[in-house]
C-alpha cells in the first residue's frame, strides 16, 4: 500500500523547501531560523512524510554581505555537493552565492564568489542539469522595465559549478493580475505597482522543459504556483492560456502555497513539495502532494489538508 500523509508533513517553520532524493531517503533544506552559527535547516526522511531535523547547513559569511539568507538549493557533481543561495539585507542587496560540501546534509562552506555582481537584486537560485551535461542556473531578479515592473525569472549557463557565463536571458515576465506583489511599492527611488515571479524550478518531461514558479506576495493569500514551458532551457518560454495556477489558496485551510521543488519517488512518481501558511499566518510549513502529467502538462492534486496516499 502507498504511504499515507497529511499536510503539513513538517509542523515547524520551514519555508522554500528544496527536497532531493539521496541513497536511502530524502534530504530537505529550507529557509528558516538560524541554528547557532549556521543557517538553512536540514531535514532527512525515509519516505517524504516523517522528517528529522539535523541542524544548520551553512556557515555564515561576512555580516557585511547581509543577515538574511534565503531559498537554498543543492546539486551534486562528481561527488561534491553545491548549495546555491542568496544573502542580503531584508529586501535589499541580495546576491547569489555558492557553497560546497562533501555530503548533501553539509556542512557547506561558502566559496567566496558573488555569482550575480551586476544584478541589483537576485534571489531563489535553481541549478538544473540538462541531459547533455550542461548546467544552468535559474533565478529571480529585479527588472525596472516592461508592462509589469518587478521581480521576474532569468537563466544563465553555469560554465562550472562556481561561475556563470554572464549571458543572462529572461525566462518569464509577470503577465497576470494575480502576480501583483504590492501597489505603489517604493523601490529604487520610485513607486511601482510591483509584480513578482520567483522560486523557479525546472523539470524535463517527455522532451519538453517545464519551469514551475511562484507569483504574487509570499505574505498573503494571493501567492500561488504556475508554470511555463519551453523546448530548450534557454527558451523561449511560454505559459498556457490564462496562466492557470497549479497551487492556490484554499480559504480557511491553506494560505499562499508556493516556492516548490519536485522530487521523484523510487516508484517513479513525481511529488511537488511546497510551503504554505497555516490559516492564522503564524508559520510557513512544508507540504507535499502528487504531481501528475498529461498531454496538456502538469497538474497537482492539492493543496490538500485531509489524509491521503502518495
Amino acid at each position: 500500500m502507498p504511504p499515507t500523509y497529511r499536510n503539513p508533513v513538517y509542523d515547524a517553520y520551514f519555508a522554500d523547501p528544496f527536497v532531493l532524493a539521496v541513497d536511502g531517503g530524502y534530504v530537505a533544506i529550507g529557509t528558516g531560523a538560524a541554528m547557532g552559527d549556521r543557517v538553512f535547516q536540514v531535514l532527512t526522511s525515509p519516505d517524504l512524510i516523517t522528517w528529522t531535523p539535523h541542524g544548520g547547513a551553512l556557515d555564515r559569511v561576512s555580516p557585511e554581505l547581509g543577515s538574511d539568507y534565503w531559498a537554498p538549493e543543492v546539486a551534486e557533481r562528481d561527488g561534491r555537493w553545491y548549495m546555491y543561495y542568496s544573502v542580503g539585507h531584508g529586501d535589499v542587496g541580495h546576491h547569489l552565492r555558492v557553497a560546497v560540501a562533501d555530503q548533501a546534509t553539509g556542512p557547506y562552506r561558502d566559496q567566496g564568489v558573488n555569482l550575480t555582481p551586476d544584478e541589483p537584486f537576485a534571489i531563489d537560485p535553481h541549478p538544473f542539469r540538462d541531459d547533455d551535461g550542461t548546467w544552468y542556473l535559474f533565478y529571480a531578479r529585479d527588472v525596472l522595465a516592461g508592462d509589469r515592473v518587478g521581480t521576474m525569472l532569468a537563466v544563465d549557463v553555469l560554465d562550472d559549478m562556481t561561475r556563470l557565463r554572464g549571458a543572462t536571458q529572461t525566462v518569464l515576465e509577470p503577465s497576470a493580475d494575480w502576480q501583483l506583489y504590492l501597489r505603489g511599492r517604493r523601490m529604487y527611488g520610485q513607486d511601482y505597482d510591483w509584480h513578482t515571479l520567483e522560486g523557479p524550478f525546472v523539470r524535463k518531461h517527455n522532451g519538453r522543459y517545464f519551469c514551475f514558479y511562484s507569483g504574487g506576495s509570499w505574505q498573503n493569500d494571493g501567492y500561488g504556483v504556475a508554470y511555463a514551458g519551453a523546448d530548450h532551457p534557454l527558451g523561449p518560454w511560454s505559459e498556457p492560456p490564462e496562466t492557470p495556477r497549479l497551487l492556490s489558496t484554499v480559504p480557511g485551510k491553506v494560505i499562499g502555497p508556493g516556492h516548490n521543488s519536485v522530487v521523484t519517488t523510487p516508484a517513479g512518481a513525481d511529488v511537488i513539495v511546497y510551503h504554505a501558511w497555516d490559516p492564522e499566518l503564524t508559520a510557513r510549513r512544508m507540504c507535499i502532494d502528487p504531481l501528475r502529467w498529461s498531454a496538456e502538462g502538469p497538474s497537482v492534486e492539492g493543496p490538500s489538508t485531509e489524509p491521503r496516499s502518495l
